[in-house]
C-alpha cells in the first residue's frame, strides 16, 4: 500500500500563489507510476481533474487553469507538485493527488489539502 501525503495548501488572496506537494511513501519509487495527477473538489461539486502527467504525452490541464498552474514530478524525491499562480476565488477547493500505473486503475490517493482563495 502506497501512502500519499499532500501539503502546501492554505489561505491566500486572489492573485497570489501556492505550491502543492505530494510525497509518496513508496520504497519502490514513483517512477513506476506513469500517470500522476492533481484533482480538486469544492462543496456541492464533483471531483475534477486539474492537471495530469502521462508519460510520453503532452501535459494535460483543465481549461480554467491553463497558463496559471504547472504540474511537475521529481521521481528521485517521490514527489509531484502543482505550482498555482494568479489564484482566483473559484480555485477554492480541496486538492488531491493521484498516482497510478495504468490509466484505467483508480490508483493511490492522498488525503487532500485545502486551498482557499479570498477575493
Amino acid at each position: 500500500q502506497v501512502q500519499l501525503v499532500e501539503s502546501g495548501g492554505g489561505l491566500v488572496q486572489a492573485g497570489g500563489s501556492l505550491r502543492l506537494s505530494c510525497v509518496a511513501d513508496d520504497p519502490d519509487g514513483i517512477f513506476r507510476f506513469p500517470f500522476v495527477a492533481w484533482y480538486r473538489q469544492s462543496p456541492g461539486k464533483e471531483r475534477e481533474l486539474v492537471a495530469e502527467i502521462s508519460r510520453g504525452e503532452p501535459l494535460k490541464y483543465v481549461d480554467s487553469v491553463k497558463g496559471r498552474f504547472t504540474i511537475s514530478r521529481d521521481d528521485p524525491k517521490n514527489t509531484i507538485y502543482l505550482q498555482m499562480n494568479n489564484l482566483k476565488p473559484e480555485d477554492t477547493a480541496v486538492y488531491y493527488c493521484n498516482m497510478k500505473s495504468a490509466r484505467h486503475y483508480s490508483g493511490y490517493w492522498g488525503q487532500g489539502t485545502q486551498v482557499t482563495v479570498s477575493s
